[in-house]
């Protein structure tokens, strides 16, 4: 990062990361009555704020000797470390190998590929253990091609300091020492615990919130103490939340923790480009969001920073897709939704079976209860689901497979959808190769499933 602001020129691009501009908020911001701004990172080079981290992992690890003259960095991503790992490589001749989720953005590994990088995809709907998840393979990749760097952004401390060094002084100087409230969206936990920690130096009453998704396990942790897997499930929201606890994320420096829906999410990210021009990606949707959650704490007299970590460019065939928002059911439409079909019946509640379960009981419990699918669970959480002409089918050829475990015929998990979408957008989301979606009642805590029958009978009676 530059230092000399006499300078009229840098070197390469990677003194053009950091000092990124302080903009305040007019109209996102309608009913809020501090003064709020937004620490707008996409100026970076690689468009957000991982290139900060990215880069003093890098250098803190050439100087600690882990990574030599043409080496290569591994690093499980999901998109935005990467490239700033990818940016730092070319300027220093490294080669690069990234993992990440199936559930990214295609711009985001589009754009990995333009830097020269490799990028090898993983299922997003496996343990963080399980040797094919994207952090599994990283480290193996690390272990086995000679005279490579495997960063791991989410234990690396260098990620926090990087903050603590740049964004949070950057903060502090901005706001002339007066801001008295940071919301971060929380990933990997280097962004909010850097600047936590350098700002809470400066003035320990300074409140610091953390941004956080359903399907995350941040919020219970921090409340209780209690790694929930039950707190676990698939989300479509990217850049935030983990199945997991990263060593950057440091609770006791964080005072709060706010959940925001992938929908509010997402509509809040494009009410952000159309109303002050800034544009950004899901995770900036998701703090302003979850400040918005949080405005009656707030007094006039406050001034708020919130972090937009990354550009909007990374979700043109998500976020703002309209396709894909009708799709996801998040952009409203008049008329029924799933909150009615939900209320219409009386046996729609969520049942399921565990992976280690026999396909002996799968099929009682099918015959039982005339299921045609039931999610499948791992501790807990919904990692696949079953089908019945799958068990059928299955036992058919071979009686003795009734004992074998329900994991061995387990296919990909059922979608989740807010109870808010519309029952035209639910049509849309169940094919012939899937025949049912889960429903969140995120407010109330309720999961349910909903199948095509079950829509079909709901606009016979509409």
């Amino acid at each position: 990062m530059s230092t000399n602001p006499k300078k009229k020129y840098c070197e390469n691009v990677l003194e053009s990361i950091g000092n990124t501009p302080l903009i305040k908020l007019h109209k996102v911001t309608d009913g809020i009555e501090a003064t709020v701004f937004a620490k707008v990172e996409t100026f970076n080079p690689g468009n957000s704020i991982k290139d900060r981290m990215a880069l003093k992992m890098l250098e803190d690890a050439e100087k600690a000797g882990k990574i030599k003259p043409g080496g290569t960095i591994i690093e499980g991503t999901s998109g935005n470390t990467g490239m700033g790992l990818a940016i730092a490589a070319i300027v220093k001749g490294y080669k690069c190998i990234f993992t990440t989720t199936d559930k990214q953005s295609k711009e985001k590994v589009d754009a990995l590929k333009a830097f020269g990088a490799e990028v090898i995809v993983c299922p997003t709907n496996v343990e963080p253990e399980d040797p094919l998840s994207y952090y599994s393979v990283s480290a193996r990749l690390s272990k086995e091609i000679p005279n490579s760097f495997y960063p791991n952004q989410y234990d690396n401390l260098s990620n926090t300091q990087a903050n603590y060094e740049q964004t949070g002084p950057e903060i502090w100087d901005q706001t002339d020492g007066k801001i008295t409230h940071l919301v971060v969206g929380v990933g990997t936990g280097g962004t909010i615990s850097g600047c936590a920690k350098y700002l809470r130096e400066k003035n320990p009453k300074i409140k610091i919130w953390g941004i956080d998704t359903y399907g995350s396990v941040f919020k219970k942790y921090k409340e209780t103490g209690v790694f929930d897997k039950k707190e676990i499930y698939p989300y479509v929201t990217e850049g935030i939340g983990e199945d997991f606890l990263p060593k950057n994320v440091d609770f006791d420096l964080i005072d709060h923790f706010e959940k925001v829906t992938d929908k509010d999410a997402a509509l809040m990210t494009r009410e952000i480009v159309r109303k002050e021009g800034i544009w950004v990606g899901n995770s900036a949707g998701s703090a302003m969001a979850g400040l918005i959650q949080m405005k009656d704490k707030l007094k006039p007299t406050d001034v708020v920073v919130v972090i937009f970590h990354d550009h909007g460019t990374r979700y043109l065939g998500k976020i703002f897709n309209d396709d894909w928002m009708r799709k996801m059911g998040y952009i409203d439409r008049k008329g029924m939704t799933a909150q009615d079909i939900v209320a219409s019946r009386k046996n729609i509640e969520l049942i399921t079976i565990d992976k280690n379960e026999t396909i002996g009981n799968a099929l009682k419990l099918i015959n039982e209860n005339n299921f045609s699918q039931i999610p499948v669970t791992s501790g807990g959480r919904i990692v696949g689901s079953i089908f019945e002409n799958l068990v059928f089918n299955k036992i058919l050829e071979n009686p003795d497979s009734k004992g074998e475990k329900v994991e061995v015929i387990m296919q990909a998990a059922l979608p989740y959808v807010d109870i808010t979408t519309p029952v035209d957008d639910l049509s849309r989301m169940i094919t012939d190769g899937r025949n049912a979606v889960l429903i969140k009642d995120f407010k109330g805590g309720q999961n349910y499933i909903i199948t095509k029958s079950d829509i079909v009978e709901a606009l016979a009676k509409g």
